[in-house]
C-alpha cells in the first residue's frame, strides 16, 4: 500500500513563495504549484477557500518571511538600518519576491502610506532613537527616514526591474549617502 503524504497549508505556501522567488507571481496558479510541491490539486483547493484567500495568506506568508532579518536589531537606529539592508538585499537577490511584495503585482497588495513609517511604537521608537543619535527632532527624524524610504525604494525597484545594476555594498553606501544628506539638510534647518 503506498504510503499517504499530507500536504499542509505550511507546505503549499512555502512552494509558492519558492515560485514566487524563483519564477515571479504570476508563475504561481492551482495547477503549477500542485505540479510544484507533486499533488493534485485537491488540497491546495482545501485549504484555501478561493484564490483571494490563497493570495492574502500568500502575501502574509511573504512579508513575515521578508521581515525576519529585520527583528534582528536590537536599538532602534539598528532596526532602521536593518529594514534598508534587508530591503536592498531582496532587490538584489530576490527581485521577485521584491516586486511582488513592493511593486502591486498582486491584487492583495496595497499602496502603502508614508504615514505608516511614522506610526506605531517600534516606528515612534526608532524615530526617538534616531533622534537622539543625531541631535534631530523626532519631527526631522521622521522627515529624514521619509525620504530615505523614498530613496532606497526608488533605487531598490530600478535594480528589481533590471534599470540599474549594482552591488549590495555600494548600493547601501548611495543609501547611507543619501541618508546622511537628509540628516544634514534637516540638521540646517
Amino acid at each position: 500500500m503506498a504510503r499517504k503524504t499530507t500536504i499542509t497549508k505550511d507546505m503549499i505556501l512555502g512552494s509558492a513563495l519558492t515560485m514566487v522567488i524563483r519564477d515571479g507571481y504570476q508563475s504561481v496558479n492551482v495547477k503549477t504549484l500542485a505540479a510544484e510541491i507533486g499533488c493534485s490539486t485537491q488540497p491546495i483547493v482545501w485549504h484555501f477557500e478561493n484564490m483571494e484567500g490563497f493570495r492574502t495568506e500568500l502575501y502574509g506568508y511573504a512579508r513575515e518571511y521578508a521581515g525576519r532579518s529585520i527583528r534582528q536589531a536590537s536599538d532602534p537606529s539598528g532596526i532602521f538600518e536593518a529594514m534598508g539592508r534587508s530591503y536592498i538585499r531582496m532587490a538584489v537577490r530576490e527581485p521577485n519576491l521584491f516586486k511582488f511584495l513592493y511593486l502591486g503585482q498582486t491584487p492583495v497588495s496595497k499602496p502603502y502610506s508614508l504615514k505608516d513609517l511614522t506610526t506605531g511604537r517600534q516606528q515612534k521608537a526608532m524615530i526617538r532613537g534616531i533622534a537622539e543619535q543625531t541631535g534631530l527632532t523626532e519631527e526631522q527624524a521622521a522627515r529624514c527616514i521619509k525620504d530615505t524610504v523614498i530613496y532606497s525604494h526608488g533605487l531598490a525597484t530600478m535594480v528589481a526591474t533590471g534599470v540599474f545594476k549594482a552591488s549590495e555594498k555600494s548600493l547601501m553606501a548611495m543609501v547611507m549617502r543619501a541618508s546622511e544628506g537628509f540628516v544634514k539638510i534637516a540638521g540646517g534647518e
